[in-house]
C-alpha cells in the first residue's frame, strides 16, 4: 500500500510545488510578452520585420490588447462562477452529483460514479477500451497529444482565417467529438455508449494522426504581408 508519507509528499507537490510552478511560468510569460509582443491573428510571423528598437513591428503590444481582453474574461468567468455558486451549485448534476449527498454506506457502493465535468471526456476515453492499461495510456495520449501539434501542422498558414474548408471541419469534428465524450463519460459504460465513445475516441485522435495529411493539402487564402487591423 501507499504510506501516509508518500501521501504527505504527493498532497505538498500538488498545493504546494506545482501552484508556485505555474505562477513562475505566468510570470516569465507575461516578461515574454512585454519585452517582444505577442503572435498576431493573422499569424504572420514577427520576427521577420523587427523595428530600429529591436521589436517586432507585427507583434501585438501587451497593453492594451491583452489587458483589456483578459479583463473582459475575467470578469465573465467571474459572472458565470457566481451564477453557479450562489444560484446551482450543483447544475444538473454536473458539478456535484445526487451521490455526494447520501450518506457514506461502507456496504453499499453507487452502481455509476462519474468524475467531474471537466475529466469526463478522458473518463469515456479510459471506459472505451476493454483493457484497463490501454485506456490509461489512450488518457495520457489524449492530452501529450496537443504537445506535438507544432510538428503536425504542415499548413503554409498558421492563422485559421486564412485556412480552407479540410481544416476547418477537422476542428469542428474535433470539438463534437470532445464534447460528446465529455457527455458519454457522465452515462454508464454500456451497450451503445460504449459503441459511441469509441467512435468519437477515433475522430479524437484522427484530428492528430491525419493533420501531417490533411493540412497539408488544405487550400489557403492568400496571406498579408503585414497585420490587417479593422476598426470596430
Amino acid at each position: 500500500g501507499i504510506a501516509d508519507a508518500t501521501l504527505n509528499r504527493f498532497f505538498a507537490l500538488h498545493v504546494v510545488a506545482l501552484p508556485l510552478a505555474l505562477l513562475l511560468l505566468v510570470m516569465l510569460h507575461l516578461v515574454a510578452l512585454h519585452r517582444t509582443g505577442s503572435n498576431n491573428p493573422d499569424g504572420i510571423e514577427i520576427k521577420e520585420k523587427v523595428g530600429a528598437d529591436g521589436k517586432p513591428l507585427d507583434g501585438i503590444p501587451f497593453h492594451p490588447y491583452y489587458t483589456v481582453k483578459d479583463v473582459v474574461g475575467v470578469g465573465v468567468f467571474l459572472l458565470l462562477f457566481a451564477l453557479v455558486v450562489f444560484f446551482k451549485p450543483t447544475l444538473g448534476g454536473l458539478f456535484l452529483e445526487a451521490p455526494n449527498f447520501e450518506p457514506a454506506n461502507p456496504l453499499s457502493t453507487p452502481e455509476h460514479i462519474a468524475p467531474v465535468w471537466y475529466f469526463t471526456p478522458y473518463y469515456a476515453m479510459l471506459r472505451a477500451v476493454p483493457d484497463q492499461r490501454m485506456g490509461a495510456l489512450l488518457m495520457l495520449l489524449a492530452v501529450v497529444s496537443f504537445l506535438f501539434l507544432p510538428w503536425l501542422d504542415r499548413s503554409p498558414v498558421k492563422s485559421m482565417r486564412y485556412r480552407g474548408w479540410i481544416s476547418r471541419t477537422a476542428l469542428a469534428l474535433f470539438a463534437v467529438s470532445f464534447v460528446a465524450l465529455g457527455y458519454l463519460g457522465l452515462q454508464p459504460a454500456e451497450g451503445l455508449y460504449v459503441v459511441l465513445a469509441r467512435i468519437f475516441v477515433a475522430i479524437y485522435f484522427a484530428f492528430f494522426l491525419l493533420m501531417p495529411f490533411y493540412s497539408r493539402i488544405d487550400p489557403v487564402k492568400p496571406v498579408p504581408d503585414r497585420v490587417v487591423f479593422h476598426a470596430h
